[in-house]
C-alpha cells in the first residue's frame, strides 16, 4: 500500500472553503437556535395548556429523532409541504436549528427554574410586572447558568454540521469525501478531514472549559 500525502497539500484551499462553510452553519444555527430555544422554553411554561402541550410535543421529537433523518426530511419533505424550494445550505440549517432550539429550550427551561421565585416575589415588590421581573431578574441569572451548557451545544454543534454533507452542502465533511471519490486517496483525504476537524474543534474545546470554570455554578 502506498501513501500520496501531496494530495492534501493540493487540495487545502477547497478543504478550507468547507471549513469555512462548517464554521458559518455552526454560528448561524446558533444566532437563530438560541432565542427560539428561550421562546419554546417560554411556550412550554405557559398557562395555556394547549400551547404548552404543542411546545412540549415539539421538543420531545426534536429530541428523539436522529438529527440525520431531519436532515433528509428538510431536504425531501419540507419542500413539498411549504411548495418552496431550498438550497442544500438553508435546508441543512434549517434541520440543524429546528434540532438545537429544543435542546436549548430545555437548557433554558432549566436555568430560568433554578432561579428563585423569591426573587421574582421581590420585584413584583418593588412595582415592576412579571414581564419586567423576568426580563431584569430572571433572564440574566438564568444566562449566566446556562452559559456553560450552551458552550458544551456549541462543540456538539460543531461536529453535527458534518451530517448535512448527506445533502451536497459543500462543508468539510463533504469537500473531503468528494475528494476522496475522485482521488481515491482514502486514507489521505480521511485523516486530513479528521486532523482539520480536531484542529478547529480543540480551541473550541479549550474555550469551553473555561467557560465552566468561570461560569459554572456549584451551588
Amino acid at each position: 500500500m502506498t501513501f500520496d500525502w501531496s494530495i492534501i497539500w493540493q487540495s487545502m484551499g477547497a478543504l478550507w472553503h468547507g471549513a469555512l462553510i462548517t464554521i458559518g452553519l455552526t454560528v448561524l444555527t446558533m444566532v437563530v437556535a438560541v432565542p427560539c430555544g428561550i421562546v419554546v422554553a417560554l411556550l412550554r411554561e405557559s398557562r395555556l395548556k394547549p400551547v404548552a402541550a404543542a411546545a412540549t410535543a415539539y421538543v420531545e421529537l426534536m429530541r428523539n429523532v436522529p438529527i440525520i433523518l431531519l436532515v433528509y426530511w428538510a431536504f425531501y419533505v419540507l419542500p413539498i409541504l411549504t411548495g418552496i424550494g431550498f438550497s442544500p445550505f438553508m435546508t441543512g440549517l434549517v434541520a440543524l436549528v429546528l434540532n438545537n432550539a429544543a435542546y436549548n429550550s430545555e437548557t433554558f427551561r432549566s436555568g430560568i427554574r433554578s432561579i428563585r421565585k423569591g426573587q421574582t416575589e421581590a420585584g413584583l415588590a418593588l412595582g415592576m410586572s412579571e414581564g419586567q421581573a423576568f426580563r431584569q431578574i430572571v433572564l440574566p441569572q438564568a444566562w449566566r447558568r446556562v452559559l456553560p451548557i450552551l458552550a458544551t451545544t456549541w462543540v456538539t454543534l460543531f461536529k453535527d454540521t458534518s451530517l448535512v454533507s448527506v445533502i451536497a452542502v459543500g462543508d468539510l465533511a463533504h469537500t473531503a469525501l468528494q475528494i476522496r471519490s475522485q482521488s481515491f486517496r482514502v486514507i489521505e483525504m480521511l485523516t486530513a478531514m479528521a486532523a482539520i476537524y480536531w484542529l478547529l474543534g480543540y480551541p473550541q474545546a479549550k474555550v469551553v472549559d473555561w467557560i465552566h470554570r468561570k461560569y459554572g455554578v456549584t451551588e
